[in-house]
């Protein structure tokens, strides 16, 4: 690291990891280290893979309502106690959630706070940053908050219980626009078999206006999110696996070319 920003950008995430040492959904951090030339940042082994890779990986290529509830119930855990220490993680996606171990009931990680921030009460961020498919409204407005982290994690559950998107073009620009004007689908295969707890809250957290939005907390109290929704055991459409293999196959293929 040669910039002085590239430093800072280094000491803030440290500084993060440090305030949020001990969350059981959060990778644990251990500590830092430097000489002349490198940082050394040391963190536990997640050996579970990422959340898209474990998902697809499930016995019989199906998983119910419930399997998913508790994996957003933890993203969410995560999400509160950023915000409740003042933090904005700005970059919640499912590349950066990972599994501790192999295990079936491993709990999940968030990792990658290196665009992470402090943000004070009524200020807002005026930078664009974090993953085309998963930025808010708001972000791409230039004045978000901890509301963003949210509005990701509400992209998420919308493509573990479809295998799909909720906003897709082929561009960058494109995606931005679908944001920014279009409402998700919840027309299309599988979500008329999918619960109505399940759609009231992805409705509720993909809301294009910050201040109507759940905040973390308040979605951790949502019943599909408490308790898996009345359809917890019904298995999510097969469909989903293929709309998510070919997903995967395409953000791996994409991931850069469309990180803003």
């Amino acid at each position: 690291m040669t910039r002085p920003v590239a430093v800072e950008d280094v000491k803030r995430e440290v500084k993060i990891l440090k305030a949020l040492k001990g969350h059981e959904n959060i990778v644990h951090f251990d500590n830092a280290f430097e000489d002349d030339s490198y940082v050394y940042i040391v963190m536990e082994l997640c050996e579970g893979g990422e959340l898209l890779d474990r998902i697809l990986a499930k016995k019989n290529s199906r998983y119910s309502e419930k399997d998913a509830a508790v994996v957003v119930r933890q993203m969410l855990k995560v999400a509160a106690e950023c915000h409740l220490r003042g933090l904005v993680h700005r970059d919640m996606k499912p590349e950066n959630f990972l599994f501790k171990s192999t295990k079936e009931d491993s709990p999940l990680k968030a990792t990658d706070f290196g665009l992470s921030d402090f943000i004070k009460p009524g200020k807002k961020f005026r930078d664009i940053v974090g993953s085309a498919y998963y930025v808010a409204p708001e972000v791409l407005k230039r004045r978000s908050g901890p509301e963003s982290d949210v509005w990701s994690i509400g992209v998420i559950t919308y493509i573990l219980l479809c295998g799909r998107r909720p906003f897709w073009d082929k561009t960058e620009d494109g995606i931005f626009k679908e944001v920014l004007r279009n409402k998700p689908d919840f027309r299309k295969r599988p979500w008329p078999s999918i619960s109505s707890s399940a759609k009231d809250f992805v409705k509720k957290i993909l809301v294009k206006n910050p201040r109507a939005r759940l905040t973390a907390a308040q979605a951790l109290s949502h019943p599909w999110v408490r308790e898996g929704g009345d359809a917890s055991e019904i298995p999510v459409d097969i469909s989903v696996l293929y709309n998510m293999r070919q997903f995967v196959k395409y953000s791996r293929f994409k991931q850069f070319a469309l990180r803003p």
